[in-house]
């Protein structure tokens, strides 16, 4: 099983810690180099990184305007190897990790990426995201950022990017506690799952061990009619991931983190039927059939 991290991010997460204690240790995804900071004027922020203006960040009602009505969440489930694509819409689907490797073949014009982790980036940047159209608006989290611009300092130069930030570590602030955001009218918490769902992006989401979960609060934020899972098989993700071929396979702690997840999940489809928004899998085998979500075999090649 590969390793992802470089070694100078090792020393850095234990830097993090020995500086800051568990209240800010996750400033490890942004340490040493990287800055955000609001801009003078509009709701964007800037981002700095080695002291250098290093592009911009769009805020989430950017994708609102792009949205279509209805969108699917597109994972790299191995049920995705399967699926037919090809009628999804332009402008409707979000791309999980590995999943970038549909555009443009399959995918011809994501609504966006999402890329949360950044052992993905060090282990995927030449293949899938270093040459990806700029055009193409991205979801990615602090650390993400972080490690995009280690390998290209101008990436997001000319991109759409919005942040995924964590609203219990957020950029620049310290760890806070589930019960402490119980009181922001912008959020759902469930203290007995531990679950929380994001109502506003802008103000940071929950994650839960799976990029899934951040995708899908930016999602909801949009308020589609319908709701679509692909590839979000999460039972089987000690399998090879679609995209994975011979002894590649990455290591995966989705499994390991399912009841977590699909804590998440069931709050998110709460908040989703308060809104009129249904939620669809389309994947045959997934963990998602738990939550009680309706199997469509619509993106089957062939259909059930």
């Amino acid at each position: 099983m590969a390793s992802d991290r470089p070694l100078a991010r090792k020393f850095w997460k234990l830097a993090a810690r020995l500086a800051y204690g568990s209240r800010r240790a996750h400033a490890q995804d942004w340490a040493p180099s990287l800055v955000i900071e609001r801009a003078p004027y509009g709701p964007e922020r800037v981002v700095m990184f080695r002291g250098a203006s290093a592009g911009s960040l769009m805020p989430a009602s950017y994708l609102g305007d792009l949205a279509a009505r209805n969108i699917t969440i597109v994972g790299s489930g191995p049920s995705v190897g399967s699926a037919d694509l090809s009628s999804l819409s332009p402008r409707s689907t979000i791309l999980l990790n590995g999943a970038l490797s549909l555009i443009p073949d399959r995918v011809a014009q994501p609504l966006a990426i999402a890329v949360e982790d950044e052992r993905f980036v060090y282990r995927h940047f030449r293949a899938f995201l270093e040459g990806l159209d700029r055009s193409i608006p991205c979801l990615l989290s602090v650390a993400a950022i972080r490690a995009l611009l280690e390998h290209d300092p101008t990436w997001l130069v000319d991109r759409p990017v919005l942040l995924i930030d964590n609203l219990l570590k957020p950029y620049g602030g310290d760890r806070r506690e589930l019960k402490t955001l119980t009181r922001m009218i912008t959020v759902e918490v469930d203290l007995k799952t531990g679950a929380g769902i994001s109502l506003d992006p802008d103000l940071g989401v929950f994650q839960a061990g799976s990029v899934f979960i951040s995708a899908l609060q930016f999602a909801l934020f949009y308020r589609p009619k319908i709701l679509g899972f692909i590839g979000i098989d999460i039972a089987n993700a000690l399998q090879p991931r679609f995209y994975e071929k011979g002894t590649a396979k990455a290591f995966s702690g989705v499994a390991e983190a399912e009841d977590r997840i699909l804590a998440h999940v069931r709050l998110a489809k709460s908040v989703g039927e308060r809104q009129t928004t249904v939620f669809v899998n389309y994947s045959p085998f997934s963990s998602l059939a738990k939550c009680g979500i309706a199997f469509s075999d619509r993106l089957l090649a062939t259909p059930l």
